[in-house]
């Protein structure tokens, strides 16, 4: 299993070299490997996924224009997911978008099913639609790209320590919002 990987890192770190020097067929490698981590992100964000393609589509011009500028190609990775959630954020502040946000609930799988177990998840997504686009950046970055106080540090131009702070603050205001405490 290791050796798949660091095979995988090392196509990676190939193509990157390769999309930096302007080959499109590994800036498509590049492209499939971190298209769904950089939507996944924005959409957190945005809370809409017409804004959050929006985003990812600017965040890949920018990607191929600033691809050699890249200084550590290991960190390709958190620097495209980076720039999608920075993108995200400038969508929502164009668009300044203060929306409901509509889910799209699954039809229940069995006769017996209570609608009701869903209410946590539709009070979690308005409790992060009130949040600003920079906090749910900063937690998407943590929770679904799984970033740690050093990547996000690098991300946000704050310290770690300073990011652990923020982060337990926003915890803490869901979790009260939520009646979590």
């Amino acid at each position: 299993m290791a050796t798949v990987l660091g095979q995988a890192e090392d196509v990676l770190a190939g193509a990157v070299a390769l999309a930096a020097a302007g080959d499109e067929v590994a800036f498509a490698t590049i492209v499939r490997a971190h298209h769904d981590d950089m939507t996944r992100v924005a959409f957190l964000v945005c809370g809409d996924l017409d804004l959050a393609d929006e985003a990812v589509q600017t965040a890949w011009t920018i990607a191929w224009r600033r691809l050699g500028s890249l200084r550590d190609r290991s960190r390709l990775r958190p620097w495209l997911v980076s720039v999608a959630a920075n993108e995200a954020r400038q969508v929502v502040r164009r668009r300044r978008r203060r929306s409901v946000v509509e889910l799209a609930m699954p039809v229940p799988a069995a006769p017996g099913h209570d609608p009701a177990g869903r209410v946590t998840d539709i009070d979690l997504v308005n409790a992060l639609a009130r949040l600003e686009p920079d906090d749910r950046a900063l937690l998407a970055l943590r929770y679904v790209a799984g970033f740690d106080s050093t990547e996000l540090a690098r991300a946000t131009g704050r310290s770690p320590s300073g990011t652990r702070a923020r982060l337990a603050r926003l915890l803490d205001r869901l979790r009260k919002e939520l009646g979590d405490d």
